[in-house]
């Protein structure tokens, strides 16, 4: 009878109208009536936007007037030397010597030590942490901070996961260079690669763990996979087979084909990586799933026309259920809501894991290029674009640039092939735009997602430990509102960079 086309807002109350206009009701008028105005949803945004910017621009002013002379002497005069000169050579971040007042030998020493790092790297960590953290705790309740609930784009949530599996690759081949320059034998690394993993797992077990909002832990709903337990896992396999192949000198490569010196050598690294795809492809495609289609990709539920409710995560799913129990993975999925799905399912299930070591392993690829072509900014930046595209081009012809039409379609709730491609080029892109924003121009320090980057780990644990306390969390007034629930979630966040700041200051990292 009717068709109408409009913008409904958040929160407005509509009602539509239809009147017959002749006896036998064949043309009728279709009135909509704005009962109640929605309202400006987007605007908390803004307003928050404003201001942290509005705080930005006051460090940067003050930054401005510690250069002044007089206004730097009068600092000194009213706070302790030691600890104003480490604050005014701070530049928001990065720790620097080259002003230095001060003669004592331990601050000198330990920012000589900082400089040596790629702040670059921890930038990347941070950024990824800090915006993991608001998501976690709300977002704000906004709809693009929210997982997709099955195949799709990327949402802000899908694209966080990753760049901490990219980055904690990044950092494997350069700790584990590291470590080998400087006299550590491979067995001793070995046992620490061993022993990191383990309190990874354990700590992702025993403290973040999803199913305390059940019950009381207990065997029954113990759940085993999760995000810790992902990383520790792609880590070891990562590590282990970077240790097996590093040299303690990285030097150029004697061959005919010295731009693949970053791949070539390691060719038996890139054969287990294929090998591990292969094994992904043939038990999602493959494997003989029961009362599901073979291959089968899809939510369940009411996905595909209700044709198969019990077939969420074909293989993937099937896999967790069949090793881990129904009771000891993920209860509730993103995809219930959409999808009315009654199968649990674990997003960091046991199949998926293959491809976060695929995707661990490009990042693994980003920090050799950075050893191999140490301080050859061209070259680095170069090879971050030729990544960038090649993953790009896989991408698109496995998903044909299409949501649902594709060979493979983007998914994190699988963590499919396409999806570590997809991001996997974002993260090469973001990556070089960082190293070059940081490392090579040096207009930004990387504050303030440089202090969260360091202490990644006890960030992590303890936003989601501390998540329902004051001052993280408090009872909101309108449990409805944007704006309440962007600010509670801005203010925990923000809290989490300042302890991050402060345990910076203090010399203080919790290195697993």
């Amino acid at each position: 009878l009717c068709r109408i086309q409009y913008h409904f807002g958040e929160f407005g109350n509509y009602s539509l109208v239809v009147k017959a206009l002749t006896a036998n009701t064949e043309t009728v008028s279709c009135d909509l009536i704005i009962n109640e105005g929605p309202i400006n949803s987007y605007f908390p945004i803004l307003f928050a936007f404003l201001v942290y910017m509005g705080i930005l621009a006051v460090l940067i002013v003050g930054r401005l007037f510690m250069k002044i002379d007089p206004v730097r002497n009068w600092v000194y005069k009213k706070l302790n030397p030691r600890e104003t000169d480490r604050l005014i050579n701070s530049e928001l971040g990065s720790p620097n010597t080259t002003d230095s007042i001060n003669c004592d030998p331990a601050p000198h020493s330990w920012s000589t030590a900082s400089r040596q790092r790629l702040h670059s790297l921890d930038t990347f960590r941070g950024l990824s942490l800090v915006i993991m953290v608001f998501v976690n705790y709300g977002g704000g309740k906004y709809w693009f901070f929210k997982h997709e609930s099955w195949n799709g784009k990327l949402h802000f949530p899908s694209a966080l996961f990753f760049r901490f599996v990219f980055i904690m690759g990044t950092s494997i081949a350069l700790s584990l260079s590291s470590m080998l320059r400087w006299g550590s034998s491979k067995w001793k690394v070995l046992r620490k690669i061993l022993w990191r993993s383990f309190l990874l797992i354990l700590l992702g077990i025993i403290v973040v763990n999803p199913n305390y909002c059940l019950k009381p832990l207990s065997w029954d709903n113990l759940r085993i996979p999760g995000v810790l337990q992902r990383l520790g896992f792609t880590y070891l396999v990562v590590a282990a087979l970077e240790l097996l192949f590093t040299r303690a000198e990285s030097g150029t490569w004697e061959a005919p084909y010295p731009a693949l010196q970053d791949i070539l050598p390691y060719w038996p690294q890139w054969i287990f990586i294929l090998m591990l795809e292969v094994v992904w492809l043939c038990l999602t495609f493959l494997l003989p799933v029961p009362d599901c289609p073979r291959g089968y990709l899809g939510p369940g539920g009411i996905g595909d026309f209700g044709k198969y409710p019990n077939c969420t995560g074909g293989a993937a799913g099937y896999i967790d259920r069949l090793l881990l129990g129904e009771k000891h993975i993920y209860q509730h999925p993103s995809s219930t809501v959409t999808y009315q799905t009654t199968m649990p399912y674990d997003p960091e299930g046991i199949l998926g894991t293959i491809n976060s070591i695929v995707m661990a392993f490009l990042g693994l690829q980003a920090g050799k290029i950075t050893l191999f072509y140490k301080d050859q900014h061209k070259q680095i930046m170069s090879r971050f674009v030729i990544w960038s595209i090649l993953m790009g081009i896989i991408s698109a012809v496995l998903t044909k640039c299409s949501k649902e039409e594709g060979f493979i379609p983007i998914n994190k709730n699988l963590w499919s092939i396409s999806y570590v491609t997809t991001t996997g080029c974002f993260a090469f892109i973001l990556l070089l735009l960082i190293y070059y924003l940081v490392d090579v121009k040096k207009l930004w320090s990387g504050a303030p997602f440089f202090y969260p980057g360091m202490n990644s780990i006890l960030v992590y644990i303890g936003h989601e430990v501390f998540e329902n306390y004051f001052p993280f969390k408090w009872k909101m007034q309108d449990s409805q509102s944007h704006a309440e629930h962007l600010t509670q979630n801005l203010t925990a966040t923000t809290l989490w960079v300042l302890i991050s700041y402060l345990l910076y200051r203090r010399r203080i990292f919790w290195k697993i």
